[in-house]
């Protein structure tokens, strides 16, 4: 028996979860291609094109289209059924043989599409989960998301500083801590510096045709920065699809920019962009004083260290960057940033309300 050639997945996926990749990977062994249409309101504060692109990652062998669809659902109204049937049809034209749902108004729906209704799951009893409690709570069912939706939804912090600073300290320790806590939070990652792989690279390569150079023979070329920004976030997104609610990164590509004034003076207009192509909700600006300078083989600017501390500053001001300024010992400084981190956890996510549905 041959396989529906078309079907169809629709639903507002906000946010997507287990039950939703469900759905869509029962639909797609259950017809030869799919096309999963993603319902917006613009009520919604989880963008169109973000839940189109996690949808799109996570099973990229189905077309998924977005559309915007304001009018609420009333199954007993038949104006509003025909709304929707309407706005369906426009965004997705061409026939479809089977539509694919978890759904009680899933039958009447393929009906008015000319579409076969096939059930998946209808009790919910693979995945006992819902967009509605996900946006209550998404630290909560942190374990029904996966990868591009975590990637998306996870609070992301930053601790940059002045070389010696202590921000390599409290990054790995944040996420020891929060890691200890279990449960949702045993997937907390630290994602690591790019910077300094990038600079033990220069420094063997220089030493490959200089055995006796050390590191104030390296010199860095303005090209080289954007480079590095590029491989922070590559490494802080795969990090982000892999952790927990909370994301802990050793320095960003913002940081960047800052380093570029440190070692060519002036700024590289090319690294704006990639500073500011991942969203950060909170800085931990690791302040120079009570941290003993320590040449690691990799360091040469004590002498510059209140001058970094006072751009980054400067930077995140300017910037309107949330950030909190560690200070003290290290005992300090940890309890000053599991503070500011539950602050922001406490805060939420803050997930507008989706239009209301009537029964």
């Amino acid at each position: 028996m041959s396989l529906p050639e078309h079907g169809l997945v629709l639903g507002k996926f906000y946010p997507p979860h287990a039950g939703h990749h469900h759905l869509i990977r029962a639909a797609q062994a259950g017809c030869e291609r799919l096309t999963v249409l993603v319902s917006h309101a613009t009520v919604e504060s989880i963008p169109l094109a973000a839940r189109v692109a996690w949808i799109q990652e996570a099973h990229p062998g189905a077309r998924v289209i977005g559309t915007v669809d304001d009018v609420h659902m009333d199954l007993n109204d038949e104006a509003i059924w025909q709304a929707h049937v309407d706005i369906f049809k426009t965004a997705v034209p061409e026939r479809i043989d089977a539509l694919f749902t978890s759904e009680p108004y899933g039958p009447e729906l393929a009906r008015r599409l000319g579409a076969a209704h096939h059930f998946v799951d209808l009790a919910r009893n693979a995945f006992p989960v819902s967009g509605t409690k996900v946006r209550a709570d998404p630290a909560g069912n942190w374990h029904y998301l996966e990868g591009p939706v975590r990637a998306g939804l996870a609070l992301r912090v930053v601790a940059l500083g002045a070389e010696s600073s202590g921000t390599t300290t409290i990054a790995e320790a944040l996420a020891e801590t929060y890691a200890a806590r279990g449960g949702t939070w045993a997937d907390t990652r630290c994602v690591p510096e790019y910077g300094r792989t990038f600079s033990e690279e220069k420094l063997r390569a220089l030493q490959a045709v200089q055995p006796e150079a050390t590191w104030p023979d390296v010199r860095f070329d303005t090209a080289d920065f954007p480079v590095i920004a590029e491989r922070q976030n590559r490494l802080e997104e795969a990090e982000a699809r892999l952790g927990g609610p909370v994301l802990f990164c050793d320095t960003d590509a913002f940081a960047t920019a800052v380093w570029h004034e440190r070692y060519l003076g002036g700024r590289n207009p090319a690294l704006d962009p990639l500073g500011d192509a991942l969203a950060h909700h909170l800085y931990l600006l690791t302040d120079h004083e009570d941290v003993p300078f320590e040449d690691d083989g990799l360091r040469d600017g004590e002498h510059l260290r209140p001058w970094m501390t006072g751009r980054f500053a400067a930077e995140l001001e300017r910037t309107g960057r949330r950030y909190v300024k560690l200070q003290g010992p290290h005992e300090d400084r940890l309890d000053q940033a599991v503070r500011a981190v539950d602050a922001l956890i406490a805060g939420g996510w803050s997930i507008a309300d989706p239009l209301p549905e009537y029964r």
